[in-house]
């Protein structure tokens, strides 16, 4: 898969694409004529050209434009980025443990959402800051209440799987109004294993990646 970079052109970038708009297919010695150059001191144009996805070149054929603004570059990068390359390490508690520890939890580890698990690692439930501020307000007794009274059940949790589409999973983000989901791996016993998370602060990375051309 071809790396697809937005990025300010120079002049000279900005020279040759016109010139592959103009006359393609050419060669990289036609274009290096065409500028009065060599073709050593245009190769490195012409990579950064091709690896940015503005031009596309064949063997024995040449330079081709490939007709794409930079916006759309982008956007084909962003529908190409799966969960996998950006997802964090999940935060996990136990469902029997109390409200409390999970509260203790989410403050040290400075995290806005912990995902339940059972004995055997599979996601039973999540746990969000607004649960556990409206557990803690009242008279309960945290260190006594399961976090399984106030979590958040299935069918009521959305999930995510590594494969799947980081743009997908920004929109269900926006849709839920959460602010982090689960990224599993399904079991052969129909269950979900908590492998990762993807949260907000996941998608800025990728907003900053693509702003500094860290893709």
């Amino acid at each position: 898969m071809k790396a697809v970079l937005t990025i300010q052109l120079s002049k000279r970038q900005e020279f040759i694409v016109d010139i592959v708009k103009a006359e393609g297919p050419i060669t990289g010695e036609h274009i290096a004529d065409k500028l009065s150059l060599t073709r050593a001191t245009l190769r490195p144009d012409l990579a950064i050209l091709t690896m940015s996805g503005y031009l596309d070149a064949r063997p024995r054929v040449g330079y081709f434009y490939t007709g794409k603004t930079g916006t759309q570059l982008l956007n084909e990068k962003i529908k190409q980025i799966t969960v996998k390359e950006y997802q964090s390490i999940p935060v996990v508690v136990n469902d029997a443990s109390s409200v409390y520890d999970a509260i203790v939890t989410m403050f040290l580890e400075d995290v806005g959402t912990l995902f339940v698990v059972d004995g055997a690692s599979s996601l039973t439930g999540v746990l969000s800051r607004k649960d556990l501020l409206r557990a803690s307000i009242g008279k309960q007794e945290l260190e006594a209440m399961p976090v399984s009274i106030i979590m958040t059940r299935m069918p009521n949790i959305t999930v995510c799987r590594k494969d799947d589409l980081i743009i997908e999973v920004a929109s269900k983000l926006i849709e839920k109004q959460i602010d982090a989901l689960p990224v599993i791996k399904d079991q052969q016993n129909g269950k979900m294993e908590v492998t990762g998370r993807v949260t907000k602060t996941n998608i800025t990375k990728l907003l900053v990646d693509l702003a500094h051309d860290d893709m």
